[in-house]
């Protein structure tokens, strides 16, 4: 199986030393890596937010003699468009299609489990562990909380912004935090940003789950893990950070001794209780 258009693109921008406005630019790249070889520099630079100049410095720090060299080699990364079966897939098709690749690219990375090992030691050994994400990344941190406060015994869900964020950070810290989780996604509010840089100030080491390794909060996490969400439909999909989150879980209970028996002792209060229909 061929790398999908945006595995090429992330491969072409490994390796190299971005700063922020650059990062911003290869993650605008990656999020359209179908519409990217087509693209002017004007063009990009609208859809990154920055400048034209930007654009090309961006180019230059690649080791290109300017965009247009750049946007070549895009063009010749870009692969031939064919089916298997001689059919274009309808567009609900090729976002499923997509999803499948950022699954199998998640695959790929998890062939390495030293990165999500040590989230996990860090992340189970934080009393409390607060849990960050808003607007669009706020289901997958509620999600993620559902699961680890039946395995961890303090988990605080920060799933809505505004100032008092930053107040129930604090509060975490004080009552013992070493760390905490961020789920963070397109679009990125600027508060997430700030937010973490924030606990990084107090103290905590942030755990990112992005969508991009060049996203946003890239610089303000210790550590990033990244799933690559589907851009085909009018909404993001997001199954790969979905899938990587309970990754994440997994290796967090593998580091909580107690973690089998805190899960028999809800096993055990839901049957008496009745909870589930089943």
């Amino acid at each position: 199986m061929s790398d999908s258009p945006a595995q090429r693109l992330q491969q072409l921008f490994e390796g190299h030393r971005l700063t922020p406005t650059q990062r911003r630019i290869a993650h605008s790249m990656v999020r359209r890596a179908d519409e990217a070889p087509f693209l002017s520099s004007v063009e990009l630079a609208e859809v990154a937010g920055v400048s034209q100049p930007s654009v090309t410095r961006f180019a230059v720090a690649l080791g290109f003699d300017g965009y247009p060299a750049l946007r070549r080699r895009l063009r010749e990364l870009a692969p031939p468009a064919s089916t298997a079966d001689g059919n274009v897939p309808n567009e609900y098709q090729q976002a499923v299609h997509a999803e499948i690749e950022n699954l199998r690219r998640l695959a790929e990375l998890l062939a390495d489990p030293a990165p999500v090992e040590r989230a996990g030691r860090v992340l189970a050994a934080s009393r409390p562990l607060p849990v960050l994400g808003l607007r669009a990344a706020a289901a997958q941190a509620r999600g993620f909380a559902y699961f680890a406060a039946k395995v961890h015994p303090d988990v605080r869900l920060l799933d809505e912004g505004g100032t008092l964020l930053a107040d129930r950070i604090d509060a975490a810290r004080r009552a013992g935090a070493t760390a905490l989780l961020c789920f963070a996604l397109p679009r990125h509010p600027r508060e997430v940003v700030e937010a973490l840089a924030y606990a990084r100030s107090a103290g905590l080491t942030v755990v990112t789950v992005a969508d991009s390794a060049f996203a946003p909060v890239a610089g303000e996490s210790d550590l990033l893990l990244p799933a690559a969400v589907g851009t085909g439909l009018s909404f993001d999909t997001v199954c790969a950070p979905m899938l990587l989150g309970r990754v994440l879980l997994e290796a967090m209970c593998d580091e909580l001794p107690e973690a089998q028996a805190r899960l028999e002792e809800f096993d055990a209060r839901a049957a008496a209780r009745g909870l589930f229909a089943e």
